[in-house]
């Protein structure tokens, strides 16, 4: 049988693994940050109505640039973040994924390097190298946030074309503040005109305001953004940016004619019609955040401090043995492979109790077991 290194493939690609996370049938799975909250039956029926409109029209090709959709993503952002910004500033795609994708083909590629500050979000390095993209690994501190000092030396001396700062930052939790931001900037342009993205997937569940006003008077700053986590729609596979027009006019030089279908413009429309009732799932799930960190805290892990759907917490002598001891009790959680750490989505009421029985109970085991690092200087809750 042949193996996959036994074919032509490109040399940075090989030995690497396709991004995954187990998918396991149990009682309560809270491993991938997906909203646990299905879409309410009145949106249900208003993307049936929306997607029976553009099934008349299947005939043709959708709309290539999708004007009305940028339109009411750029509203959104607008309305939301008190930030505006025009149509002509917005792009969407085929998730978060895609933009990015566009973004290294458009400014990235051989010759090109790009940096993130490690652990974050690993597609950022995936398809970094599926570009052709060098990637670099930058620094952070022991606390999980971006060591400013470190990472300006690291981009003066390895003068990156794209840089990803991640806020919040996946699988972490951390946020990231705008004087990091800007400052990330400011070196980036210094060592060569480089673009700047900001991975803004989580933002409507961080305690801080968007980053998006970071945009305004930096061509090369680009935010981005995804209506799988908020929304509730990781199934639509929806991602947008927002920067400078330029920006979008640069990307559209490398986007697949007709990428985003018909019915995928369609849903996200319906969607967006219902950002209100979504958005108070949103503030449902940062009050189960919030309280599945202080849970944790009292039972006597170390949590890091979090802005998003999910919770890091620890500390392990080995993170994949607790992963197992959870999943155990019928609760499916994420090792990113961040030593000492794992990860869980916030869910509804019920999944963290769930969850918390089962924390709870493993971290009695372990600690008995002198499987469990006490950290004193854990930081209190955002």
């Amino acid at each position: 049988m042949t193996h996959v290194d036994d074919l032509p493939l490109r040399d940075e690609l090989r030995g690497q693994s396709a991004y995954g996370a187990p998918q396991l049938d149990v009682p309560v799975r809270l491993n991938t940050n997906e909203n646990p909250y299905p879409l309410p039956e009145p949106l249900v029926a208003r993307i049936a109505e929306r997607v029976a409109e553009a099934a008349r029209g299947l005939n043709r090709y959708p709309d290539r640039d999708a004007v009305e959709l940028r339109t009411r993503l750029a509203e959104y952002l607008s309305r939301t973040t008190g930030h505006g910004v025009g149509t002509d500033q917005v792009w969407a795609a085929n998730g978060s994924n895609e933009v990015i994708q566009q973004l290294l083909q458009a400014f990235g590629g051989p010759g090109r390097t790009a940096i993130g500050f490690e652990p974050s979000y690993s597609m950022h390095a995936l398809i970094s190298r599926g570009t052709g993209t060098g990637w670099i690994s930058g620094p952070r501190n022991a606390d999980f946030t971006i060591d400013l000092a470190a990472a300006t030396r690291e981009i003066a001396e390895r003068r990156p074309h794209v840089v990803f700062v991640c806020s919040p930052n996946n699988p972490t939790g951390t946020a990231v503040a705008a004087e990091t931001v800007a400052a990330l900037y400011d070196a980036a342009q210094a060592a060569r005109p480089s673009l700047v993205v900001v991975d803004e997937a989580y933002g409507e569940f961080s305690h801080r305001p968007s980053l998006l006003p970071l945009i305004e008077g930096r061509p090369n700053m680009v935010l981005t953004r995804t209506m799988s986590k908020a929304f509730g729609a990781a199934g639509l596979r929806l991602g947008y940016l927002a920067a400078d027009p330029a920006v979008v006019e640069a990307v559209q030089l490398v986007r697949l004619p007709y990428h985003l279908s018909s019915v995928t413009q369609a849903t996200a429309l319906a969607a967006l019609e219902y950002t209100d009732t979504l958005l108070g799932y949103v503030d449902q799930l940062k009050r189960e955040r919030d309280r599945v960190v202080e849970a944790l805290r009292a039972t006597g892990y170390e949590v890091v401090d979090s802005d998003s759907n999910f919770v890091q917490f620890g500390r392990f002598a080995d993170s994949h043995t607790a992963w197992q001891a959870i999943l155990d009790h019928g609760v499916l959680v994420r090792d990113n492979g961040v030593p000492g750490w794992l990860r869980v989505s916030a869910g509804t009421p019920e999944e963290n109790d769930a969850f918390l029985d089962a924390a709870a109970t493993v971290h009695k085991a372990f600690d008995a077991a002198g499987d469990i690092t006490h950290d004193s200087t854990t930081k209190e809750s955002a």
